[in-house]
């Protein structure tokens, strides 16, 4: 019973940290694409908003890989008792 709730838990926090992870990609793709940008440079307030996105994803990405990371540890230890 408590395996399966772990399961579960894992999977909607996995889930949750998908969707954030893809949210943000879409707002700096979104930001790049349909926003009116200056020719020589970018402007500030974009520059802002990567600076800010940058380290987010950056953490979403490692929790993401990290969960994937643990739960294959889970099922060797598993498999050799």
């Amino acid at each position: 019973m408590k395996n399966e709730r772990e399961e579960t838990l894992r999977f909607i926090i996995g889930v949750c940290l998908v969707l954030m992870l893809t949210g943000t990609v879409f707002t700096v793709l979104y930001s790049l694409v349909f926003v009116q940008q200056p020719m020589n440079q970018s402007s500030p307030n974009d520059e802002r908003l990567f600076s800010l996105i940058s380290p987010i994803a950056t953490f979403l990405t490692g929790t993401l890989s990290g969960m994937l990371l643990t739960k294959k540890d889970d099922k060797k230890e598993e498999e050799k008792k």
